[in-house]
């Protein structure tokens, strides 16, 4: 007569808090053999670094239940079943549906989430306290197929250097995947609709500069060199943050470099057995990310150039999303308006924010994924790309992240 063996537990002392790890030996990388409790340790081991990028975010969980090679599922809500002291928060996304998701503040928190199968870390631009003004701009630097590794590098040399001609500070790391992410950290003055457009306009102005190495263009088939994919600024997106553990072969982590790093670094060199290493070693060169808060008004000055560029009005077909506030006057006082906005704090008890941007009538197929089995939405306009949404959709429309 066969006996049922209940599944393996252990429990560690995190924070004062005792955390249950199931299956601590379920292999998570076949091909490296790295299991679920290496999994564990590794957060722990970067875990001051980790809340730093995802941490006091709500976040999205995106669930690897049967490892890296198996499929994945995003969980936008907290489980119902968790503990007391898991934080949560409501957010409300454009289509008008709300979810409670969880914020991390400690390692506790963190290993917890990992324990669920979550590889990656995925937080929402926005702080806990404030859900409606982003306090990060994010460049997402994606190469199209053959593009060279050395090219992705020129690109986010390229795009540090417009931010600093706009008074902005960009914080690189790897993607742990085929690209190179760029931080901005920015006041939390402006909303979702206004990030985005300052985040296209420093898409096209580094198109601009390098037309033969980056594009910003939306529609697949007229993209070369490296997409800087400035959609991943839109509401309800998110991004895997700093020190995540990606679903590769080979464990990569999303890694933050210094500057001085980027001209020569090679993503291979960083994964779940490497990273520990160096964090002890060198620290977090993003460190200092939370000090240097950053204004768009400068940035979002750019547009009104492009327009006459015949590029088109990035930050007028914003404003039009969030409410028509464009309508009133030429794009250049729209600009000024928005450069000009006090920070939220200052405005009137009963001031209001614009209103959400409109629900699209279709959404546009989610994009295949070898993991992820989505049901097949209503059909998009036959322009639009699998996975892709046109410039001018709905700022809080999401389509799959990329890999």
């Amino acid at each position: 007569m066969l006996r049922r063996v209940p599944a393996r537990k252990e429990l560690l002392q995190i924070e004062g808090r005792e955390v249950p790890i199931s299956n601590p030996e379920k292999v998570f990388f076949p091909q490296r053999g790295y299991t679920k409790l290496d999994l564990v340790r590794y957060y722990l081991a970067v875990a001051e670094g980790a809340l730093r990028g995802a941490g006091g975010r709500p976040m999205a969980l995106k669930r690897y239940v049967h490892g890296a090679e198996g499929e994945f599922f995003f969980q936008k809500r907290a489980p119902e079943s968790r503990p007391l002291w898991i934080e949560v928060v409501e957010l409300k996304f454009p289509s008008g549906r709300t979810a409670r998701e969880v914020v991390l503040r400690d390692a506790a928190q963190l290993v917890w989430i990992i324990n669920l199968g979550c590889l990656d870390l995925h937080p929402h631009p926005v702080r806990a306290e404030d859900l409606d003004h982003p306090d990060e701009l994010r460049v997402d630097l994606d190469p199209v197929p053959g593009v060279p590794w050395s090219q992705v590098r020129e690109v986010a040399l390229l795009t540090r250097e417009v931010l600093q001609e706009h008074g902005l500070t960009g914080w690189p790391k790897t993607s742990g995947s085929r690209g190179i992410h760029v931080n901005v950290r920015i006041e939390p003055r402006w909303t979702f609709q206004e990030v985005r457009a300052a985040a296209l306009a420093l898409a096209r102005e580094v198109e601009r500069r390098a037309p033969a190495l980056a594009t910003s263009k939306w529609w697949k088939e007229e993209r070369h060199g490296v997409f800087l994919d400035y959609n991943q600024n839109a509401k309800d997106r998110t991004v895997a943050s700093a020190y995540s553990v990606r679903p590769t072969p080979d464990a990569r982590v999303s890694t933050p470099l210094s500057w001085e790093e980027v001209p020569s670094v090679e993503p291979e060199a960083f994964t779940l057995r490497t990273v520990p290493e160096r964090f002890a070693r060198i620290g977090d060169p993003h460190a200092g990310i939370d000090a240097q808060p950053g204004s768009l008004e400068s940035l979002l000055e750019l547009p009104v150039r492009q327009k006459s560029d015949g590029q088109g009005d990035a930050l007028a077909s914003t404003l039009r999303q969030a409410g028509g506030r464009a309508s009133a006057g030429s794009t250049l006082e729209a600009a000024q308006a928005v450069a000009a906005k006090p920070p939220p704090g200052a405005r009137a008890a009963d001031a209001r924010g614009p209103p959400a941007a409109p629900r699209p009538s279709a959404s546009p197929a989610r994009s295949p994924d070898r993991r992820a089995r989505a049901a097949a939405p209503p059909a998009a306009p036959p322009r639009t790309p699998p996975g892709s949404l046109p410039a001018s959709a709905p700022a809080g429309a999401r389509r799959a992240p990329s890999p």
